[in-house]
Parts: structure tokens; C-alpha cells; sequence
């Protein structure tokens, strides 16, 4: 079974006649069309709001065209502050989740007037010498134990560093109330790109829990349910995309069994999907330049692990579709791979595709979150381009690749290096 590329052959020739390879490709069209889904699912909730995870894709184009879809922002670290604030994201259009946070970015973060989302106790005395106590917060919640979704263990929360206890939740609304915070927000991550249909609910419903029981005990009110991200893509041709409609409607229902009673039917629903909104809009497209014949076939690219980290971090599978071969059987087994001094540089390890020959174009799907974010220079090789394709074909460059100059930069305070 097969991918099919977003971009057709002949334009992706004519981008390359333009921008050579490598680079990461985006599907403006799909971005939007996929952002008005998630809007128009979840509109049974007044106030509902996308916050897109910034670390899935931080350029600015594709956060422009987010925002012009009504979607916010999530931030968890100064620069992506930063760039919210440049693209005209202020307030309620920003949550800030971060872990183990420095003074400074609280104190920037409470200065455009964010959503804190604070991840541990200890935190609420730090905030308050570091930007001071808002009188609306978000508190970030672990269940511990283990995730148990149908007859499926999807992972133990107690060994993920993030997010209080209940106790310490309970604890946190107590002392948060008593300095004057006036509205309560909860948010849980539990999962990472996650298939399953039941995981959305099963977390709208922990939470529901929660925030029910400290409007009781408590008498505090929530502004805000935030199911945070984990809804994940089908990377594989014969994976399944997540039925979002399915899953709006399971937490829908839980949301007026649950919420709704207690006199909390204002209270807003909120997401923070990265790779659901953008991962399968963005691909890295490729050149063979070498082929290798030892022990195995090996294939590869002007493109490395410095464009694509995700299978030598993780050994995540990302569809390869050799542009022009697309109908023509998969009988050769290749190792396709990059040019960094690490074994794990390999985007595929015994992938069966057609017999591949130098000067062909791979397109490696679904880097559209968590791709060119994830680069680095190791080798000193530099970041490739992203460019984007627009729905009338066009298509605009969005970033340049890097040049020697950028990789020196931060040795410009020497003369040892310099003219380069």
C-alpha cells in the first residue's frame, strides 16, 4: 500500500528547478481545511480554542495562516514567546506550558498578559516574585498510575516529568484562591500521537472529574478544560486518520453529563494540536546522490538526520514515495540514509520500494510537525529551506536554507573566524 504525495511530480520538479533540495515542503490548503474541521467539530462549545503547538512547526507563515484560522498559540520557552508576540498573539491567544521555567519567561509571559499553565507547586512562589500571580491560571495535572484506554495500557503518567498530583492540585486551587486568582483552568498530556479514538475522552473525562470535585469542595470556578495535544497522524499507508468528529462528539457527551449538572456549562474546551494540524501537510523532499552495495543496498540523499530527526531518535516510520516510480512494484530493499558519521542516520532500514537510481526525488511524507523544528548542526550541516505551496500552485519560499555565515554566527564575537 501506498502514499500519496500532496504535490504532484511535475511541481515538485518545477520547485526544485527553483530551490534545490533538501527541503520541507508544506500544503497551505491542507493546513487550513484541516484547522476549519477542527473548528467546526468542536463549535458545540462556546469559546472552544485551537492553541497550536508552536514546537510542532515555529515559522511564522504557517502561524500567520493558524491565526487567520482563529487559532491561538501554544508557547513553552522565551523565543517562541517572542515570536508570538511579533506575529500580533497577545492574551488569552497564548498558553504558556513550560517545565522547569526561568524567571525570565515567566515574567515575559505575564507581560503579554498569557494563560500560565503552571506544572508544579512549587511554582506558585516562584511565579510570584517572577511576574506575580494572575487572577486567571492554568494548573497542568498527572494523574500518575497508568493510562488505560479500553483494553489498551497506553503508557504510565508517573514517570512523565510533567504535571502536580491530585493532592497537589487541590493544594495549588487552595493557595492560588487565597492569593486572589479568581479562575481556574486544568490541562493534562498523556499521551504522544495516539490513534486511538477514546483517548481525547478518556482525558476530557479525568479532567471533567477533577474540575467538577474542586468546584464542589472548593467553590472555585473554571474558565478553561485544556485536553492539550496527543491526537496523532497515520504515518503509515495503512493506518487510519483519527475520526475527529467521533471524538468531539464522545467528549460532547461527557461534557453535558458531567459538566453541565454541576452549573459549569461555561467553561471552554481547548486543544493544543501539533502534529494533528500540520504533520501530514509537510514533507521533505530529496535527492539520491550515492548508492552503496555492501552487505545491504543502501541509498543515499542530500538530505540527513539534521533535516529529519524522528526515525534515528525514535525509529518513527516516515513513508518514502520516489517521485515518477509511484506505480511500480516495490521489489527492491533499501537502507535509506543521510551523510552524518552516525549509524542511526537512516530514514529507512530495509524499506521496500522501486529499484532507485541516482538523480531520482524522494519525498518523505509527514514531516509537517516535528521535522525541520527538531534540526540541528551535528557535522555542521546545515538546515535546509521551507517553502510553501499555495492553494493556486504557487509557491513561496519561507524560509532559507542556512548558509556557513549562520553556522558561524555565534562566534562573532572572535576575530578567529573571521571573513568566513
Amino acid at each position: 500500500m501506498q502514499k500519496q504525495p500532496f504535490v504532484g511530480a511535475e511541481k515538485l520538479r518545477e520547485i526544485i528547478s527553483v530551490y534545490p533540495t533538501p527541503f520541507h515542503l508544506y500544503d497551505e490548503q491542507g493546513i487550513r481545511e484541516t484547522a476549519q474541521k477542527l473548528q467546526k467539530c468542536f463549535s458545540w462549545n462556546k469559546g472552544f480554542r485551537e492553541y497550536y503547538a508552536v514546537k510542532a512547526c515555529p515559522n511564522p507563515f504557517i502561524l500567520t495562516l493558524l491565526k487567520q484560522e482563529g487559532c491561538g498559540v501554544d508557547c513553552s520557552s522565551m523565543t517562541e514567546l517572542m515570536l508570538a508576540e511579533r506575529l500580533g498573539f497577545s492574551g488569552d491567544d497564548i498558553m504558556f506550558s513550560s517545565n522547569q521555567t526561568p524567571a525570565g519567561e515567566y515574567e515575559y509571559a505575564r507581560k503579554l498578559g498569557a494563560i500560565i499553565n503552571l506544572d508544579d507547586l512549587t511554582h506558585i512562589d516562584y511565579l510570584r516574585e517572577h511576574g506575580g500571580i494572575p487572577e486567571k491560571i492554568c494548573l497542568r495535572y498527572n494523574p500518575g498510575g497508568e493510562l488505560h484506554i479500553g483494553n489498551t495500557c497506553m503508557g504510565q503518567p508517573w514517570d512523565a516529568k510533567f504535571g502536580m498530583t491530585r493532592t497537589q492540585i487541590f493544594e495549588a486551587i487552595r493557595r492560588l484562591k487565597a492569593e486572589g486568582v479568581k479562575q481556574f483552568g486544568l490541562h493534562s498530556l498523556l499521551a504522544s500521537n495516539s490513534s486511538d479514538e477514546m483517548y481525547y475522552p478518556t482525558v476530557a473525562k479525568i479532567l471533567f472529574k477533577l474540575a467538577r470535585e474542586a468546584h464542589e469542595m472548593i467553590g472555585v470556578d473554571f474558565f478553561m478544560i485544556n485536553l492539550s495535544g496527543g491526537i496523532g497522524i497515520p504515518y503509515r499507508p495503512q493506518q487510519q486518520e483519527a475520526d475527529i468528529e467521533l471524538i468531539s462528539d464522545d467528549v460532547r457527551r461527557l461534557y453535558k453529563d458531567m459538566l453541565v449538572p454541576a452549573g459549569m456549562d461555561n467553561v471552554m474546551v481547548a486543544t493544543e494540536l501539533g502534529r494533528y494540524m500540520t504533520g501530514s501537510h509537510g514533507c521533505l523532499v530529496s535527492t539520491v546522490v550515492h548508492e552503496k552495495h555492501i552487505y545491504k543496498e543502501y541509498i543515499g540523499l542530500d538530505a540527513c538526520a539534521a533535516n529529519l530527526m524522528r526515525p534515528a531518535m525514535y525509529g518513527a516510520y516516515h513513508h518514502i514515495t520516489v517521485v515518477g516510480k509511484e506505480n511500480m512494484p516495490c521489489d527492491h530493499i533499501y537502507d535509506v540514509v543521510g551523510s552524518l558519521c552516525e549509524n542511526n542516520d537512516k530514514f529507512a532500514v530495509d524499506r521496500p520500494l522501486p529499484e532507485v537510481s541516482i538523480g531520482d526525488i524522494m519525498v518523505i511524507h509527514d514531516t509537517g510537525a516535528h521535522g525541520y523544528s527538531m534540526g540541528y548542526n551535528y557535522n555542521g550541516r546545515l538546515r535546509s529551506a521551507e517553502i510553501l505551496l499555495h492553494a493556486d500552485g504557487t509557491f513561496s519560499l519561507i524560509r532559507r536554507a542556512e548558509t556557513p555565515k549562520d553556522y558561524f554566527a555565534t562566534f562573532d564575537c572572535f576575530d578567529i573566524l573571521s571573513g568566513i
